[in-house]
This record gives C-alpha cells, sequence and structure tokens, in this order.
C-alpha cells in the first residue's frame, strides 16, 4: 500500500485552519475576560519577541553567522514607524474608534519600519558579512551602539527636533493591539518559513554546514549571506515598528547592547536553526519573569538558575535544529509511523557521563 502524502496545498490549508482556530479561541478568551488587560500586554510582547527571535535565528542559525546588532535593526525599525505614525492622522483615527480607517496606515507604517531597517542591514551587512565569527558580532555590536547615539545625538546636529534624543519620542498613536500583532507574527514566521523552505533557503542552510564546498558548487556567498541578513534586519525592523506602537514612547536606552544579549538569549536556548525552538524560547523567556512576579525576591535568581540548567543538561538549545512540521505529523499518523522518543540528556557532573534516558 503506497503511503499517504499530502500536497503543499493541502499543508498550507491545514496550517491556516489552526492559526485562524488560534486566534478565534484566544479571541474568546480576551473576549470573555479570561485573559484579563494585563495579559494581552504580555501577548503582544510575546509575539514582538517571536519575530525578534525567529528574525535572528534567520541570520544565526539558518545562515552560521553571529550579528550582535538585532536591537540597533529594532530601533532604526520603531523610530520610523513612530515618527511616521506621528505625521498621519491615526491618533485623531483611534481616537474616534475608525480602526478600519487606521489599517492603511498601519500597513505603510510596517512598510517603512522594514525597509528602513532593510537598508540600514544592507548598509551593514556587505561590509560586514566578509569577516566571521567573533569579528562579524563585534562590527554588529558597533553598529548598534552607533544607531543608539546617533538617535540620541542627531537633533543636535539637524537643528530641530527629530527623534527627541535622549528625552524621548512620545505621543505615538498606539495602533499595536492584539489582532495586529497576531497578524504581522504570523505573516512574518510564514516569511521566514516560506524562505528556508525554497532554493534559496537550501543556499543559505549550504553556506552555514560548509561555506568552502558551497561555493564550489557554484552559490553565490554574498549574495546569499546579504539577504538572509537583510532579510532579519528588515524583520527586526517589523517588530519594531509593533514595539512602537504598542508603548507609545521610545527611548534610545531601551536599545542598548544588552537588548541585543537578550535576543540572542531566545536563540540559543531554543535552538539555533530550529524556528520552533525559537518560538518557544521567546514565550518562555517573556512569560517567566512574569509567572515568578509573586516570588518577587527571588524570581530573578530562578529565572537565571533555569538558563543555566538549560545549558548543562541540553547546550543544543531546546529543540537543538528540529522544526515543527504539521504535514509531517499528518503523513505519519495516517501512515502509522508515530513514535513517542524519550529524549536522552547527558549528566555532565556523573564520573562515566553515562546517558539518562528519561530523567531515571
Amino acid at each position: 500500500m503506497e503511503n499517504f502524502r499530502m500536497k503543499t496545498w493541502q499543508s498550507y490549508v491545514l496550517n491556516t485552519v489552526l492559526i485562524v482556530l488560534l486566534w478565534t479561541v484566544m479571541t474568546v478568551m480576551i473576549s470573555g475576560g479570561v485573559i484579563t488587560n494585563y495579559w494581552r500586554g504580555i501577548l503582544i510582547t510575546i509575539g514582538i519577541n517571536i519575530i525578534l527571535a525567529t528574525s535572528l535565528n534567520l541570520a544565526c542559525g539558518y545562515l552560521g553567522q553571529l550579528p550582535l546588532g538585532h536591537a540597533g535593526f529594532m530601533a532604526v525599525g520603531a523610530y520610523a514607524a513612530g515618527i511616521f505614525m506621528k505625521a498621519v492622522p491615526a491618533a485623531s483615527l483611534i481616537k474616534a474608534g475608525r480602526n478600519a480607517a487606521l489599517v492603511p496606515y498601519i500597513f505603510a507604517a510596517v512598510v517603512i519600519s522594514a525597509v528602513v531597517a532593510g537598508i540600514f542591514g544592507l548598509l551593514v551587512g556587505i561590509p560586514a558579512l566578509r569577516l566571521k565569527g567573533d569579528y562579524l558580532a563585534i562590527i554588529t555590536l558597533g553598529f548598534g551602539e552607533i544607531i543608539r547615539i546617533v538617535l540620541t545625538n542627531i537633533d543636535s546636529v539637524l537643528g530641530f527636533k527629530f527623534t527627541y534624543g535622549s528625552a524621548g519620542l512620545a505621543r505615538i498613536p498606539k495602533y499595536t493591539g492584539f489582532n495586529t500583532a497576531f497578524i504581522v507574527v504570523v505573516l512574518c514566521v510564514a516569511i521566514i518559513h516560506t524562505f528556508m523552505k525554497s532554493r534559496h533557503g537550501r543556499a543559505v542552510l549550504s553556506i552555514r554546514e560548509n561555506e568552502i564546498a558551497a561555493e564550489s558548487v557554484g552559490v553565490n556567498i554574498t549574495f546569499y549571506k546579504t539577504t538572509a541578513f537583510v532579510l532579519s534586519a528588515m524583520l527586526a525592523g517589523v517588530a519594531g515598528c509593533l514595539y512602537a506602537g504598542y508603548l507609545g514612547s521610545l527611548y534610545p536606552s531601551t536599545f542598548k547592547f544588552m537588548k541585543s544579549i537578550e535576543i540572542l538569549v531566545m536563540v540559543v536556548l531554543g535552538g539555533m536553526g530550529s524556528m520552533l525552538g525559537s518560538i518557544i524560547s521567546a514565550v518562555v523567556l517573556t512569560a517567566l519573569p512574569e509567572l515568578l512576579r509573586a516570588f518577587s525576591d527571588y524570581r530573578m535568581v530562578a529565572y537565571s538558575l533555569a538558563l543555566v540548567l538549560m545549558m548543562i543538561f541540553r547546550p543544543e538549545g531546546l529543540m537543538g535544529r528540529y522544526d515543527f512540521s504539521m504535514k509531517k505529523i499528518v503523513e505519519d499518523l495516517v501512515n502509522g509511523k508515530i513514535h513517542i522518543n524519550i529524549p536522552k540528556f547527558k549528566i555532565p557532573f556523573c564520573r562515566k557521563n553515562r546517558n539518562v534516558q528519561g530523567g531515571k
């Protein structure tokens, strides 16, 4: 008997149905008061962090590089969107409750933030991607700090108020709601997934595995490195757009070096090269500090301890390089190939360093 195989369009329909079902359930929970306004804000923050983690995973996990200036691209996108939304009548539309008329402005803000961040990504990527490893990390780290300094001091150079310096860009219309964040997150994840499943994505993976071998078979190393880096920067700019519309004010100090490290931690803990791992890690690392807020004296200790234990027992990250595929799960379920594998964990302080199955 021939094994069942889902067609590509069928898998897309299935994924779309599941996404709509998830949105419906969460919308009902929000309208019913099960999810409070406070936790709705946390969900929006989780969505922003998912975009940041998955976009950085594109450059770190899939491309195999180590950029440390992701907060700089986020800052560029946030300020571009914030300045644009202050210049258009978005505030009056929100006040009047005309959400439908606001949609074109939100769409334009997302596009502008992506384009501006992409331009900066191109300007940084062309010279920076000639370097590797620590050198690439240092030059992108320098870019992130340059962006923060420019945002702080550019008004004195221009001679008029533009970013408002360290005082912050305030009174940005709060256009980022749950529905907006949900839709943009789904689109960003879909873009990365589609890109990595294409021949261009396979070329990017070949560069990660062996750059010399990839170049020897005709892969344009410079083009694909720059493409992946620019796409990563554009999506970080989109996350900045949502961030500006959620908080309503922006400060250069928000986008310091540690912000880039926070995003990198999400990628490393989730598994470099696993989109599902980045999503899970972004959800856990955003929600965990809030869940531990009742233990205010010890919550940061517990948070840090969880990170340390994760690196000891699962140094390759939560999901390694595994990527979730609903299509494959359905095919295995229909074909009777579903098996439950208990992961093996290594205990580093055991004398023989034996594998322990199931935590026994």
